[in-house]
């Protein structure tokens, strides 16, 4: 169906700006439930007994990590606009952007995997190294074979060193990006210098969101267990961080459209095409998902088989079969129609379905540690090895909602601070005609 032909007189001078009256009451809920959450979750972290501190601290892992992946993700999506030069997200770009300049807030409530009464209960390599006595390379060398041969990248002083690159890359990157970008709205002359300095400064930064996603998921979920490999797990971990940051995207943009906002920039092709690349990247996720699980299964090496040994123990495995039906099969045939791609309300459903499905993937990916990890580590206090911990799943849930509750203020707070467009870009009216 078409659409109403955009002209400059739709465009508004000033920019669409939020109005703050409307979302204050969400954002201060938001602010205190974080707040309050926050400092139960530290006392859960550092004060509480050994008996809830270790179960919380995989509860902490989950949760930081699901929320991290969508601002990573909207850096990827700023980074693929700029050097693409698509036209047509330029209607969406400072969502993108917004969602981004969440990356360096989410990225601190990972600061308490820096302190070793966290790590104690998560990294059992860690661990290994801080007991080893006299020269930890030479003694790994006669007792931990295994890590012995990974002692180049997994030890503590690396993983510090990495822990601040990670941090300090990808804020600065997008930092960077979303000032030159919002600097442009009150320019009387916008010209096209900062778009071509904004592709130039977004090609090597794909270099380090590719370092970013990568080693991040090593570091913090792959490190739980230092005996698994899988030279796949980067791009896996990508996948579903693509396809549901653009969920986030496709809620933030229908929200605003909702309240009257993106008026003419944003219309149904726009929503057509976002829910094009979900469809896209989760096709891409099961691909990966399924290469993955058919390289183990066919090499059948022990040491990484363990990983879905341990999810197929103790009912882990519905879960599992549920996630391979619910993350790919159920999205995949609803996102087949083109009809409700183009609708916001519908599309918007199927967004928040795939964040479920994400969060019960990152959910399988640390919490079937927990109870394995904790009854090997700490065996008199947690007792012999077992695949789940009983009653932890309410800190899983408080640690969730609490950085929940933190990345939704966080993101309306960028949202709120500049035009919810760029008004002055040469592109937008190009972007706002857009048919596909």
């Amino acid at each position: 169906m078409a659409h109403h032909h955009v002209t400059s007189a739709d465009i508004a001078i000033n920019g669409d700006h939020l109005d703050s009256s409307k979302v204050s009451k969400v954002k201060r809920m938001a602010l205190i439930v974080a707040v309050l959450g926050s400092v139960a979750s530290i006392y859960l972290l550092f004060f509480a007994s050994e008996k809830l501190r270790g179960p919380f601290a995989y509860s902490w892992l989950f949760a930081f990590y699901y929320f991290l992946t969508l601002s990573i993700g909207g850096v990827f999506w700023t980074l693929l606009h700029n050097v693409s030069n698509s036209s047509w997200g330029t209607s969406v770009r400072r969502t993108f952007e917004n969602l981004g300049s969440t990356f360096p807030w989410v990225f601190l409530f990972g600061l308490p995997l820096l302190f070793p009464q966290v790590q104690v209960y998560l990294y059992e390599w860690m661990n290994i190294h801080r007991a080893a006595p006299g020269e930890v390379k030479e003694y790994l060398h006669h007792h931990e074979h295994l890590l012995s041969n990974k002692h180049w990248f997994m030890n503590l002083p690396f993983w510090y060193g990495r822990f601040a690159f990670y941090g300090i890359g990808l804020s600065a990157v997008i930092y960077g990006l979303r000032k030159l970008s919002t600097a442009q709205d009150t320019d009387p002359n916008p010209g096209t210098a900062r778009l071509l300095t904004a592709r130039y400064h977004s090609n090597y930064p794909l270099i380090i969101f590719a370092l970013t996603i990568t080693f991040t998921g090593f570091d913090f979920l792959m490190g739980l267990d230092y005996k698994w490999f899988s030279t796949m797990w980067g791009v896996y971990l990508f996948a579903g961080t693509a396809l549901n940051s653009m969920a986030v995207i496709v809620l933030v943009c229908t929200w605003l459209k909702s309240m009257g906002h993106l008026k003419h920039v944003t219309t149904s092709e726009h929503f057509h095409i976002m829910g094009k690349l979900m469809f896209a990247f989760t096709t891409f996720w099961a691909y990966i998902a399924f290469s993955q699980f058919f390289l183990i299964w066919y090499a059948n090496i022990t040491e990484e088989t363990s990983y879905f040994s341990i999810r197929n123990t103790g009912n882990w495995n519905i879960a599992m079969y549920f996630l391979v039906f619910g993350h790919f099969v159920v999205p995949f045939v609803v996102l087949l129609q083109a009809w409700l791609k183009k609708n916001p309300k519908m599309l918007s459903i199927v967004a928040v379905y795939t964040l479920c499905m994400h969060a019960l993937d990152h959910y399988l990916i640390t919490i079937p540690e927990r109870g394995v990890s904790l009854g090997h580590i700490k065996p008199e206090v947690f007792g012999d090895i077992q695949v789940a911990i009983p009653g932890a799943f309410w800190g899983d849930i408080l640690a969730f909602v609490t950085i929940g509750a933190a990345f939704l203020f966080i993101l309306i707070r960028a949202l709120g601070q500049h035009s919810l467009y760029p008004n002055r870009d040469p592109r937008i009216l190009e972007s706002a005609n857009v048919s596909n």
